[in-house]
């Protein structure tokens, strides 16, 4: 059957115009441009593209392209990878416009970032696709974590959203994340991922609109709403690609429609999907008070960068209240339950120290065989930092620390997110190992200044 549920013609149209001016900006680009695209080179940074698409050799293109093909599913088979499975539960109505393409054209000339952020979505999509379709919603909301965070859930934005789906403290604290000096549900995957769908589900129901639900979600719906009612007192269609709102928000839907389009048919912009297969890739273990993550990760043989990828929600290095839980890959959860279950009969681990009035960090660092630095670095605390009595302190109770150390290198902090090579986050000014995305047509500097983004009726 079409992938369109408004049949061939209208599948096609977009995806033609999308790949025509993917075609367009190569073209006029030059040979430095296909030179990057063919070689698939990583981009150094990643500039706003100039001049992309005139509208008279557009027009031209059209008139002599051959028609696109229409993607065809056989929904009688299972599918053959995540990304089929995602494509089969496409349920909002194609946006067609100018921006749809000159994202189309950005994304397509960095197949290098675009492989390694898909790549990195695959541990997530298996669970985020089947949260959709238990909820009866479109799977393209599974690409949105790309144009959020790029599949990042240690991504943080200068206005404090947080994780896969950028929740800011408020709108978190609202969906009943907690978010705390020991862990933070905003970098949780589950909890997280939850969170975000309810909300969605939420402003959908207040629009009836999936292109107004995403304005909202990332301008706010009491933004939207404002925009929608001055329409109305204009005489203006209450649409949203009739709507006045900041440029963060007009290349929002945009951003999606394009990673859509390239996920619809890849072959067609000569890119190839990393392979994620359909099947459940984590599963969750109780978590034992007192162990440390490095530990949970050696038991499970895992790499400890792989390991806080699937468990990114914890502030400290070590699990120091009971309910939580570790995420591991399906293949290594009885590993990592039996060895957890050896850990327990060993009374050595991780707990709280609680400050009384007058004693010093210095003492409690001596007494548990640390150094002041590094008593701070476990909990997170900046240095000359001395909080006051009642504060309760991460300390290591007859166990080697280097491990929880290693961790709280890679961790964000709760005061402020620190981004360590070994997660590929870069701090502000530094060399940057992972390009972060720009739109092509940037954010206006009115908008900037604004802080337009985010969850809930919210500014950053």
């Amino acid at each position: 059957m079409p992938l369109s549920r408004r049949g061939a013609a209208s599948a096609a149209t977009p995806l033609r115009r999308a790949l025509l001016a993917a075609w367009l900006s190569l073209f006029l680009s030059g040979p430095a441009a296909q030179a990057q695209l063919n070689s698939e080179a990583q981009p150094s940074g990643l500039s706003t593209p100039q001049g992309t698409t005139p509208a008279s050799p557009a027009l031209e293109l059209e008139s002599i392209a051959q028609p696109a093909r229409v993607l065809t599913l056989d929904l009688t088979r299972d599918a053959n990878d995540i990304w089929d499975r995602i494509r089969r539960g496409f349920g909002m109505p194609d946006l067609d416009s100018e921006r749809v393409m000159d994202q189309q054209a950005f994304y397509v000339n960095r197949p290098r970032f675009l492989k390694q952020v898909f790549e990195r979505g695959g541990r997530y999509l298996y669970y985020i696709v089947d949260e959709l379709e238990r909820r009866g919603m479109p799977t393209e909301l599974a690409l949105l974590p790309m144009v959020e965070s790029s599949y990042n859930p240690m991504a943080y934005s200068r206005a404090h959203a947080s994780g896969l789906w950028q929740f800011i403290p408020s709108t978190g604290k609202h969906y009943n994340l907690t978010q705390g000096p020991w862990v933070d549900e905003r970098r949780d995957v589950i909890a997280s991922t939850n969170a975000a769908l309810d909300y969605l589900q939420r402003i959908y129901d207040m629009h009836g609109d999936w292109h107004l639900a995403l304005a909202s979600y990332n301008w706010g719906e009491g933004a939207v709403q404002r925009a929608l009612k001055r329409n109305a007192e204009d005489g203006l269609p209450q649409e949203y690609k009739h709507l006045r709102m900041p440029e963060e928000t007009r290349n929002y839907v945009p951003k999606l429609q394009a990673i859509k389009n390239i996920v619809s048919q890849p072959e067609l912009f000569h890119f190839e999907l990393p392979y994620v297969a359909n099947e459940l890739h984590f599963v969750s273990v109780e978590a034992p008070v007192g162990v440390d993550l490095a530990t949970a990760a050696r038991l499970s043989e895992m790499p400890l960068d792989e390991f806080l990828a699937l468990n990114p929600g914890f502030n400290r290095p070590a699990v120091t209240t009971p309910g939580q839980t570790f995420i591991v890959p399906t293949d290594r959860a009885e590993q990592l339950q039996a060895g957890l279950a050896e850990l327990e009969e060993d009374d050595r681990g991780w707990r709280m120290h609680v400050l009384e009035a007058g004693e010093s960090l210095a003492a409690v660092a001596a007494r548990h065989g640390l150094s002041t630095a590094e008593l701070l670095k476990l909990n997170g605390l900046a240095t000359g930092s001395q909080p006051g009595a009642g504060h309760a302190l991460l300390v290591p109770d007859g166990v080697d620390p280097d491990g929880a150390l290693e961790v709280s290198g890679l961790l964000p902090l709760a005061a402020a997110v620190v981004r360590q090579p070994g997660l590929k986050l870069n701090p502000p000014g530094s060399s940057r190992s992972e390009p972060r995305l720009k739109s092509p047509k940037g954010k206006s500097a009115s908008a900037d200044k604004r802080g337009t983004k985010r969850k809930g009726g919210r500014t950053r």
